[in-house]
């Protein structure tokens, strides 16, 4: 799906169009509320009020971000709203019938969150690539429906049964419902030597596992 984007919001890529095949299996039901965090482009979001969702909210922390999903969904005439802040801030109280998340998950050089450019927001995420990722699962349990359902996209190289295991912690069953082996792409090529010396891959690993993990509140 062609999409407009203005410098330094991040490109729909593997994870975009992998999470975007898991929100084709859903069976959206009547007046459906979604939730799109970390939109960047908006594609999630204009996904799902293509597949039917009544009502679309997107979320980012970018002006740029926000401003290119809104654009994206106008030129559509779908149904989206588009909000700008960090993670589930700015529809704190709302609830869910379905959320999408496609957040930043490269590990960071250094124990700091790097940021090397603005388009760098779009995957640095802290030491562990867990930054973002972590607080997330913690307010899952405040956005969903009590039939939600969460479509969560991240590397493997994050913990997989680590994102499943903090999900269970606060009440969301959880699993892995699709993967996708993926050659590494600028960002990650750049890292490799520092990803080898940390452990996180082989030496000489040059691929990633992506992983959609599905989550539900029953």
């Amino acid at each position: 799906m062609w999409m407009l984007r203005l410098p330094g919001v991040y490109a729909p890529q593997h994870d975009s169009r992998l999470l975007v095949a898991a929100l084709g299996r859903e069976r959206l039901p009547s007046g459906a509320r979604v939730l799109d965090l970390c939109t960047g482009s908006g594609l999630l979001a204009v996904a799902a009020a293509r597949a039917g969702a009544k009502e679309v909210t997107a979320v980012d922390i970018s002006w740029r971000a926000v401003w290119t999903a809104r654009t994206n969904a106008r030129l559509r005439r779908l149904p989206v709203t588009v909000r700008r802040g960090d993670l589930g801030a700015p529809v704190l109280g709302e609830r869910f019938d379905l959320v999408l998340a496609n957040p930043p998950y490269v590990p960071a050089l250094g124990a700091g969150w790097a940021r090397t450019s603005r388009a760098a927001l779009g995957w640095d995420a802290g030491w562990d690539g867990r930054a973002l990722l972590d607080p997330l699962c913690a307010l899952l349990p405040r956005m969903l429906s009590s039939h939600g359902v969460v479509l969560l996209v991240h590397s493997a190289l994050c913990g997989v049964g680590r994102t499943i295991l903090r999900l269970r912690d606060v009440g969301v069953r959880a699993r892995v419902a699709d993967r996708l082996v993926v050659p590494f792409g600028p960002v990650m090529l750049g890292r490799a030597s520092w990803l080898e010396e940390r452990g996180y891959i082989r030496p000489g690993q040059r691929e990633e596992e992506l992983v959609v993990i599905r989550g539900s509140a029953s």
